[in-house]
């Protein structure tokens, strides 16, 4: 046989689908089974299963398939909800009961501690737990004017592309716009603009939720008509953004072509916690996406800091106040500090609204040089911090030097939070105390947690 032909032959052997046990879930929800002695990584199959599946990457270290056929399901394996999953990027979890999908986000942060940080925490947290379904109240949304299909697509990325999945409805978004993807999508077919329209930004109160939408072009008279309509009809708080984050408007405030007006009164985005706090934020502010998990997650980082009457507490990376407002009701004194100066104003005005005096908020580059800044001098009782997805490493000395007895340390990504515990517990005299996670995104691989660490 020539090498041609048994390199043609090869390659079509390669496409024939096998069988394989799945061992083990990597951390972008994919079954993990060995064949020929290498690892596949294997889309749609679970721990413990038997499948039949093919090929869709072949690389050194590892090889890629998707699942063809389930054989033996394991005991935790459900239908899922969505008709989409499999095909849209917003869910990776759906086919796994979502008690299994803690356990195994609980395993995830543990491997991290003890593979990254070389740290094991003296006790694991109880998860905490809340609704599965019509949880998401923040979302960026994909618009695509589709010409072949003469209609406009709403909806997240497709799970293997770059195109947005045809989406009808999301089970995971809040049921106030995850209800209406189909109507939004069909309303902007109508626009004049419609592509020139390529995301919707989704954020929501308690009361009310808003879309701002981004336009590459401005909006005729009959569109911006159209678009208080449809806002009116289903009770949205409508926005546009016709530039960077800054330039986001509420609708009524322009005509066309985007001119400014005077600001009309509109509808006010908030959320309560718990002993009748109520915070106000703007649409392109950041709030935690789960509006139970986040009440429950205020509560419990309260708890863990074991606050005094008359102790000092500083909160890193505090947003608009979402746990500064809560601990000062528990402590003597609360500083907040963020990047985000706009946040930091709202913080103050949430402040002034709940009539809390005894917390005070300061903006800040926290990844920056922090020699001389007002709020860094003095020592601090506890620390909270909530950093981004980088985590805070540049932090680590600093917190070492303010000399607080308890720090708790709220994360959305276990690599970053078991990186800079373990600086916290090998350099600077910490030890782990607890760690746990939240399910704050029930369905996707995302792994919200919080440690407290003690002197």
């Amino acid at each position: 046989m020539s090498g041609s032909a048994a390199k043609k032959r090869q390659a079509l052997a390669a496409m024939e689908p096998f069988i394989v046990r799945i061992e083990d879930l990597t951390h972008e929800g994919h079954g993990v089974a060995r064949r020929e002695g290498k690892a596949v990584f294997v889309e749609g199959a679970l721990p413990g299963e038997e499948v039949r599946c093919a090929y869709t990457a072949r690389r050194g270290r590892h090889d890629e398939a998707r699942t063809l056929e389930v054989l033996a399901p394991a005991p935790e394996r459900v239908e899922p909800r969505c008709p989409h999953f499999g095909i849209c990027g917003g869910c990776a979890l759906q086919h796994l009961d979502p008690t299994a999908q803690l356990a195994r986000k609980q395993r995830w942060l543990l491997d991290s501690l003890t593979h990254i940080g070389k740290v094991q925490p003296e006790r694991v947290l109880e998860p905490l737990t809340g609704p599965v379904w019509g949880y998401r109240r923040r979302a960026r949304l994909g618009v695509k004017y589709v010409t072949k299909k003469g209609r406009v697509l709403v909806g997240f990325r497709e799970r293997r592309g770059p195109y947005l999945a045809d989406l009808r409805r999301c089970e995971i978004l809040d049921e106030r716009v995850g209800g209406l993807l189909e109507e939004l999508a069909r309303m902007i077919e109508t626009l004049s603009i419609r592509d020139r329209l390529p995301q919707i930004e989704v954020a929501g109160g308690d009361a009310v939720m808003s879309l701002s939408l981004r336009v590459l072009a401005p909006p005729s008279e009959a569109d911006l008509a159209q678009l208080r309509s449809f806002g009116e009809r289903h009770g949205l708080a409508l926005y546009l953004q016709p530039g960077g984050p800054d330039s986001v408007r509420a609708l009524q405030d322009f005509s066309s072509p985007l001119a400014p007006l005077r600001p009309k009164e509109r509808a006010v985005l908030s959320y309560r916690l718990a002993d009748g706090l109520e915070l106000e934020f703007q649409p392109q502010h950041f709030i935690q996406i789960n509006a139970a998990l986040n009440r429950a997650l205020v509560e419990r980082t309260g708890e863990l800091l074991e606050i005094g009457p008359e102790d000092r507490v500083l909160d890193l990376f505090c947003g608009l106040g979402n746990f500064t407002l809560a601990l000062a009701r528990r402590a003597r004194e609360v500083v907040g500090v963020e990047g985000d100066a706009s946040l930091v104003e709202s913080a103050g005005r949430n402040a002034a609204r709940n009539g809390i005096a005894n917390a005070a908020f300061y903006a800040a580059d926290l990844a920056g040089d922090l020699t001389g800044q007002p709020w860094i001098q003095g020592g601090y009782d506890r620390i909270l911090l909530d950093p981004p997805r980088s985590g805070a490493l540049e932090l680590m000395p600093w917190l070492a030097t303010l000399g607080a007895r308890r720090i708790v340390y709220v994360s959305c990504h276990p690599a970053t939070l078991a990186r800079d515990v373990g600086e916290l517990t090998q350099r600077f005299g910490y030890r782990l105390l607890g760690a746990g996670v939240l399910d704050m995104f029930p369905h996707t691989t995302h792994v919200e947690s919080v440690a407290v660490l003690a002197r």
